[in-house]
């Protein structure tokens, strides 16, 4: 076939015609060779051209959008490659496989973007361009949970593996590349959002040229994780990181993938950053991509031994601080809390400057004894409903003087659901309540 399609419009009508049989029911998986013949007859050049004059002739947005995947498959077999054998072998559920299946969902969203503004700049039809706003609108809606998931769980999960092990400027510098697709992407959520704020040629030419490096930038990352940062973990973390790694996954969530469970086996242990060995050997660094063996040459890896519990500390569940360093974390809390137990008795309030006074003498007396008489009654209604596990929380408000104080008491449980006490929270919500527009940690001078 594709020796036939010597000319644009030959390509055009051939695009057209499989895409006519897809709107009447046929599947894309059915016309995958056909399709494949077409498009690996258009150079990328000619792919968005001839895109654009089909949305012109009436063809559903929709519709064109089929083939993106066919044609990210095209372009990653054509300038990818390494990927496809990094990721073989990988099962199912794999942190890393997860992270490829991403990948591809993300490519094919970048080639939408850009395809999208491209054609609206140049549709006249009133009826079409909203129609192409709609799917730019999603698109651009879906691409910004990319860094809440994709990127955030690498910033958050994989860097510090390769930080621990001396390789942080590996970690600085993709996340700082995630952060500029971040507001690339806000940026044209915000274009999308003022529209109507300016002439519709400027707001299209802003729209197709930023679109179109929000698209690169998205496909260079993609092919700078497939090509050299998954290598890399993929030649540095063993199981027991990766079962670790998997575990909290899913507490940060996925783009557009829903992976199944993984566990390598019982008998292998998680591993977090802190308990593994950092330093490298000579054999590990010569597994490393090129690019990355070349970044390292001649610069010595500061491996990170920091010990993370120390001797008498408390294990918090979620880290490890000495009685000092909890006294001063509530002591500077802008919140102070009280702490009944199951007996009713008050065992504990934080330090530091309080709403409601507090005194030692407090401590060991029954609750409803720290209450006027005529709330007594109120306080053992809530103490009952928590006990009985009916009422999760019970919240307050009131004003005294320039104060507006919020006050939050909540059951707490072990893990087994036994009861063990309950929190009360109090603080002055006063100053958040005038709180408007943003500050950023960016925005911050000594």
């Amino acid at each position: 076939m594709s020796e036939l399609l010597k000319t644009r419009e030959q390509k055009k009508e051939a695009l057209k015609s499989l895409l006519l049989r897809i709107h009447e029911g046929e599947s894309v998986e059915s016309l995958k060779k056909e399709f494949r013949e077409v498009l690996s007859s258009i150079s990328p050049l000619e792919i968005p051209i001839i895109e654009q004059e089909l949305v012109r002739e009436g063809v559903s947005a929709k519709d064109i959008a089929k083939m993106c995947d066919l044609h990210v498959e095209l372009v990653r077999e054509a300038v990818a490659g390494t990927d496809e054998l990094e990721e073989k072998g990988l099962p199912d559920g794999h942190p890393l496989k997860i992270r490829y299946d991403e990948n591809r969902e993300i490519m094919k969203d970048a080639e939408m973007l850009n395809l999208y503004a491209r054609t609206l700049a140049t549709t006249k039809d009133e009826r079409m361009r909203q129609e192409i706003l709609g799917v730019l609108e999603e698109i651009v809606g879906n691409l910004r949970k990319v860094g809440f998931t994709h990127y955030n769980r690498d910033e958050m999960l994989t860097f510090p593996y390769i930080e621990r092990r001396g390789l942080t400027a590996i970690a600085t510098v993709l996340w700082t590349k995630h952060d500029e697709i971040r507001f690339m992407i806000k940026y044209l959520a915000e274009l999308l959002r003022k529209r109507n704020e300016m002439p519709w040629e400027e707001f299209v030419e802003r729209l197709k040229n930023k679109a179109g490096e929000a698209s690169f930038a998205l496909s260079d990352m993609v092919f700078r994780e497939n090509n050299i940062y998954y290598p890399t973990l993929k030649a540095l973390l063993s199981d027991g990181e990766w079962k670790a790694i998997r575990m909290q996954d899913d507490e940060i969530g996925f783009y557009k993938v829903n992976p199944p469970a993984w566990d390598p086996g019982d008998e292998v242990k998680p591993l977090h950053p802190w308990e593994i060995d950092p330093e490298l050997s000579a054999e590990e660094l010569l597994t490393l991509p090129r690019e990355v063996q070349e970044a390292l040459r001649g610069q010595p890896l500061e491996f990170d031994r920091t010990e993370l519990r120390r001797e008498g500390d408390i294990d918090l569940g979620t880290g490890y601080v000495s009685v000092e360093e909890l006294k001063a974390i509530l002591e500077a809390l802008p919140v102070d809390v009280t702490f009944i137990d199951r007996d009713d008795r008050v065992r504990f309030f934080s330090p530091g400057e309080r709403i409601f006074a507090r005194t030692s003498s407090v401590l060991g007396r029954p609750v409803q004894l720290c209450h006027p008489p005529k709330s007594v009654h109120i306080v053992n209604k809530i103490l009952k409903a928590f006990k009985e596990g009916r009422k999760k929380e019970a919240t307050f408000w009131l004003r005294l003087g320039p104060k507006y104080v919020y006050i939050k008491y909540v059951p707490l449980f072990d893990k087994n659901g036994n009861y063990l006490g309950t929190l009360e929270m109090t603080m002055d919500i006063a100053p958040y309540k005038k709180i408007e527009g943003e500050k950023r940690l960016l925005d911050w001078k000594d």
